[in-house]
């Protein structure tokens, strides 16, 4: 399995700039990144990477056609040895938080965007979606997928300022890429579904900035506080008027954040 990735390299001035990489989130790819990637390259040298099955990243084998969240972090770590900053969205934040947690000495600093250490509502876990919703869309992938992940595209905009115009531009890149495999759209719910990150937080070293969108209907802003203060050094940010994806709904917002908060930390 090899994994495709957008290599934008530092314009800025000077020496080449710390590295960075941004990973896509539930049935997208690493195209969804570009015009971001593309301002975020004044400050660092970018990649955005195809998460397996998805975008231009190659399909596995038909007999081991399934991932796990370790084998996708061990599949990273290969790929980039680092020290890297890692910047990942929804189901990006979870495998980016993971990667630090397994590769500690990879990733230099997190940034999780509309994440959350559990994804599904437990008995002491209120803060998320229910497990009758992630059983929905499994079921309906098997029917058509393609209108399911439209409809999810849908929920993350929900309520977001200029919903309409930022649905628009998800929709059109969706399939820009080609359609993702439906083992890739699975193993990606699987984890979703089954991953529980919140005991391994404390023990997270990195400088983590939780970035979270202030009308997200699918992370509750419960979630990402928790996220942020169970981490040593993690800190929370929120935008306002952004949903569930703010780099898009909220450009100049989301890069100021992230271009302070990981020059910031770099300088002590």
């Amino acid at each position: 399995m090899s994994l495709h990735v957008d290599d934008h390299a530092y314009t800025g001035e000077g020496d080449g700039g710390s590295s960075l990489l941004l990973i896509h989130g539930w049935g997208m790819h690493g195209g969804m990144w570009r015009d971001m990637a593309e301002k975020l390259a004044s400050h660092f040298h970018v990649y955005a990477v195809d998460l397996p099955g998805h975008g231009h990243s190659s399909g596995m084998e038909e007999s081991k056609a399934s991932f796990t969240l370790d084998s996708v972090v061990d599949e990273l770590s290969v790929q980039f040895t680092g020290p890297l900053a890692v910047c990942g969205w929804s189901l990006g934040g979870q495998i980016a938080l993971r990667w630090a947690m397994r590769h500690p000495h990879q990733v230099s600093q997190l940034v999780l965007v509309a994440s959350t250490p559990c994804f599904v509502r437990l008995a002491d876990w209120k803060f998320a979606l229910s497990v009758e919703l992630l059983e929905e869309f499994a079921a309906n992938l098997r029917q058509n997928y393609a209108l399911t992940l439209k409809r999810f595209l849908s929920l993350q905009m929900r309520g977001s300022e200029q919903e309409r115009e930022i649905l628009a531009v998800m929709r059109d890149g969706l399939f820009s890429r080609g359609e993702p495999k439906l083992y890739a759209l699975q193993s990606g719910l699987e984890i979703l579904r089954s991953s529980d990150l919140r005991g391994e937080l404390p023990e997270l070293k990195q400088a983590t900035l939780v970035l979270a969108g202030e009308r997200d209907t699918l992370i509750p802003w419960q979630a990402t506080k928790y996220l942020a203060t169970r981490i040593n050094r993690g800190r929370l940010a929120m935008i306002k008027g952004a949903a569930h994806a703010p780099f898009l709904s909220h450009p100049a917002e989301f890069q100021e954040q992230v271009v302070n908060f990981l020059g910031e930390d770099e300088h002590g």
